[in-house]
């Protein structure tokens, strides 16, 4: 097998990497900047530290992603599959993240290997499909949208006659603490993903076997990826996300844009009041939304 094919093929799934960690990043830290819980710098840092430990918890994913979805291709045909898979994943990951589209990078990744496999003639393990693929696919956001519902019904009824400011602080906490374990889920997913594109690489050239345990070098190089790509990248994905969407909620006082340069921080709250200025004129104008003259 050509060494040079293998080394190519390892440096797109980094890549790969990469671009999955500044493309999701903007999910783990959302909440916790967009209600000031945490700076937008100190919330990266804790994505990029706890990606990096989530990395090293398991090797499941992985697993799935090199034995249960397709059959390993051979020779230079296999080189050729994996790295058609990645450039279609990382090609959807950059226009999702330029458009802010909130887009899975795993399932770009598995239909890249199915369609390239389809295309390359290997057979497909569609049992593997659709029980570890399809059907998460749809039953996750259910499990997600009743999760959320339950517990945020737990937490006004547990929390109704709770001081606010004191609560307001004990909630920053647990928002540190959720956003913590979201970056820690990500790590055990997605840096997983490329380990184990990286060991059917490994495999088809004949320097590793599946009963081997996956390369320590393979976990470290696919961790570091992971973080620097969401350190990276967080500040353009979370201006979509948590700096924008999330924080502009009106409250009493005019609310301000922050001027300049992106951020993911939210917009200023003025503590004074603007009221409209009276009109002269007695040609219609809208001030506030409101039809005056």
């Amino acid at each position: 097998m050509d060494t040079f094919a293998l080394v190519v093929t390892i440096l797109v799934a980094l890549f790969f990497t990469y671009t999955n960690g500044f493309h999701d990043s903007a999910n783990a830290i959302a909440t916790s900047v967009s209600t000031r819980a945490l700076t937008p710098r100190a919330a990266l840092a804790m994505a990029a530290v706890m990606n990096l430990a989530g990395a090293f918890l398991g090797s499941g994913v992985a697993k799935t992603v090199s034995e249960g979805l397709i059959e390993t291709p051979e020779g230079s045909k296999g080189m050729g599959i994996l790295f058609a898979a990645l450039i279609g994943a990382i090609t959807w990951n950059l226009v999702t993240w330029y458009f802010g589209l909130p887009s899975s990078s795993s399932h770009a990744l598995f239909g890249g290997m199915v369609g390239a496999a389809l295309a390359g003639g290997t057979d497909v393990i569609w049992h593997g499909v659709v029980d570890k693929i399809i059907v998460p696919m749809f039953v996750s956001p259910v499990v997600g949208l009743v999760g959320g519902y339950l517990v945020m019904t737990a937490i006004m009824w547990i929390f109704r006659k709770a001081n606010p400011h004191k609560a307001k602080r004990g909630f920053r906490i647990a928002q540190t603490v959720s956003a913590a374990g979201m970056a820690l889920g990500h790590g055990l997913q997605d840096a997983q993903k490329t380990m184990g594109v990286v060991v059917m690489a490994l495999v088809i050239s004949g320097h590793s076997t599946y009963k081997d345990p996956i390369p320590v070098w393979v976990k470290i190089v696919c961790a570091l990826m992971l973080s620097l790509g969401t350190y990276a990248g967080g500040g353009g994905s979370c201006g979509r996300w948590g700096g924008r969407s999330l924080s502009w909620i009106r409250r009493r006082g005019s609310l301000e844009r922050p001027r300049g340069r992106r951020s993911c921080s939210p917009p200023r709250i003025s503590s004074r009041r603007r009221f409209p200025r009276r009109m002269s004129s007695p040609r219609r104008s809208w001030v506030w939304g409101r039809r005056s003259g």
